[in-house]
């Protein structure tokens, strides 16, 4: 096999990142060697690959279902915003800089593509498929003209499109018509048809609109993918609210649905969405143990039975630290950490932890005064720390991964993580108050068990971290089911095709196109 395929969706959040790591992982159980693709991405969940550069965390986590290593040749470009007009430009896997919107769409995109089809090329030169994720909807026709990561690059590698909805929406139907009529003559020749996601009840109900679909547009569906509760794969829009996005979050009102405790007791688990929260995924290991709630909360009322409060990590830290005092979260954190009840401080958190900060770099606010519950003083540094550190943390190995442009001087309290022969490599411990510049410290299955028996202490809970839970086996089992869910709901034969053979020869054009486009 030798060939690729872009998922598309009709909007954000349509599927797009789940049904391309189902298909990486239904495609490597068949054999075939397969790398994921998104030439820009934009996304405040990133993730730090061996070679020590940024990418998106969904091609990460996508990476992992087709069982092979992250690259930033996965993600060449990838966006994190910093407000609603500007993001920091990160390419192969560096910061280059900051710039609006405006700027970006205006010419910067455009001279990317050279990079992006080589980053493609090369995946093509090394592998037997590659799944690409587009972006948004490739029917956004004011960004068309510059468009790197949907028609742009299908067109320039001559993939086929499938196209996937989110039927739990409503409005399936038109708007998968509405997007393939708003695309010119090239582009819709690559649109080879429709997925439907998250679709709940009886497909024979489906069926006859599926029919009318393909009588107006020539094209088929290839998949009725049901609504699967629980998977729990990692997301990329940070700029929604975290309790109404999170991976961690599967029931409603913004809290876990937790298994039955190991214990007698639950541990209750509130976490700050703080604005332009970053790697929120952070809290996904807590959120699988048995007994362990979480929710994510914006009052301060909302801290006072948690057992543990964390100020997860921000891509606006002074930003983040106004918005707690503004709502009265900040004096709660203090209140909290007076009494001795634990709070841990991630990333972005744990430097609104400590005493102040000085930022030139990324909000330009100077000296800002931190909530000094840690002794540590925070300067922000032009060049962005990237890396995956390994230690150890009460007496059991760690491992994470760093994104921070503040850089942490510590002058008093505990260490927290070394490098296991005393010296310090991270973070600090204050009473109950920890913090740490590592993501994914968590994901550590015996440090997470002995860190929530530390919490359960502090905070007087008779809870019992399960003995067994291993959070790398979880991820494999959503994973699996990811592939499970096409090689069961999808026409794999016709996928199959579309990847080694392209897109069907005379597809139909659907009027009226492009705006100022003929057939």
């Amino acid at each position: 096999m030798s060939g690729g395929l872009l998922v598309a969706g009709t909007t954000s959040d349509a599927g797009k990142s789940v049904v391309t790591a189902g298909i990486c992982r239904w495609l490597v159980r068949r054999g075939v060697k397969v790398a994921p693709f998104k030439a820009q991405n934009m996304s405040l969940n990133s993730f730090v690959t061996r070679e020590g550069a940024e990418i998106g965390r969904a091609q990460a986590m996508q990476a992992q279902a087709a069982r092979v290593e992250p690259t930033a040749l996965m993600n060449p470009v990838l966006l994190k915003p910093g407000s609603d007009r500007s993001s920091q430009v990160v390419l192969m896997g560096r910061p280059v800089g900051e710039m609006s919107a405006r700027g970006y769409h205006g010419g910067r995109q455009e001279a990317l593509l050279g990079t992006v089809v080589d980053c493609l090329e090369q995946l093509r030169g090394t592998h037997d498929a590659v799944i690409c994720e587009g972006a948004g909807s490739p029917a956004e026709i004011n960004l068309r003209r510059t468009d790197i990561v949907n028609m742009g690059i299908a067109r320039t590698a001559r993939f086929p499109v499938v196209v996937v909805g989110d039927i739990d929406r409503g409005g399936v139907f038109a708007s998968f018509f509405g997007t393939t009529a708003l695309l010119d003559a090239e582009d819709q020749s690559l649109i080879a048809g429709y997925l439907v996601n998250k679709f709940r009840g009886d497909v024979s109900l489906l069926e006859p609109g599926l029919e009318m679909l393909r009588q107006i547009t020539g094209r088929q569906t290839y998949g009725v993918l049901p609504f699967a509760h629980g998977l729990g794969i990692d997301e990329e829009d940070g700029l929604r609210p975290a309790f109404k996005n999170s991976t961690a979050l599967r029931g409603a009102g913004g809290e876990s649905v937790v298994a039955p405790p190991h214990g007698d007791k639950v541990l209750r688990v509130a976490v700050c969405a703080v604005p332009l929260m970053s790697n929120f995924t952070d809290v996904d290991a807590l959120a699988a143990e048995p007994g362990v709630v979480v929710r994510f909360v914006d009052r301060a009322e909302e801290l006072a039975d948690a057992d543990l409060v964390i100020v997860p990590g921000t891509r606006g830290t002074v930003k983040a630290l106004a918005w707690l005092r503004e709502l009265g979260l900040a004096d709660a954190l203090v209140r909290r950490a007076a009494e001795g009840r634990p709070v841990l401080g991630i990333c972005g958190g744990f430097q609104i932890l400590g005493e102040h900060i000085e930022d030139e770099v990324e909000s330009r606010a100077g000296h800002v005064d931190g909530l000094g519950l840690l002794p540590v003083r925070i300067r922000f540094d032009r060049e962005k720390t990237l890396a995956r550190p390994v230690g150890e943390a009460l007496g059991a190995p760690v491992e994470g991964y760093e994104i921070h442009h503040g850089v942490a001087d510590v002058h008093g309290g505990e260490g927290f993580i070394s490098d296991g022969r005393g010296r310090s490599l991270d973070g600090c411990r204050a009473g109950a108050v920890w913090g740490t510049h590592w993501h994914g410290s968590l994901e550590s299955d015996e440090f997470r068990r002995r860190f929530l028996a530390e919490v359960a202490r502090a905070a007087g809970r008779r809870f019992v971290p399960a003995p067994g839970t291993s959070f790398a086996a979880l991820r494999e089992e959503q994973l699996d089911r990811l592939g499970d869910l096409i090689e069961e709901h999808a026409d794999t034969d016709a996928l199959l095709r579309l990847i080694e053979s392209g897109a069907p020869s005379g597809l139909p054009f659907i009027a009226p196109g492009a705006p100022g486009a003929h057939a």
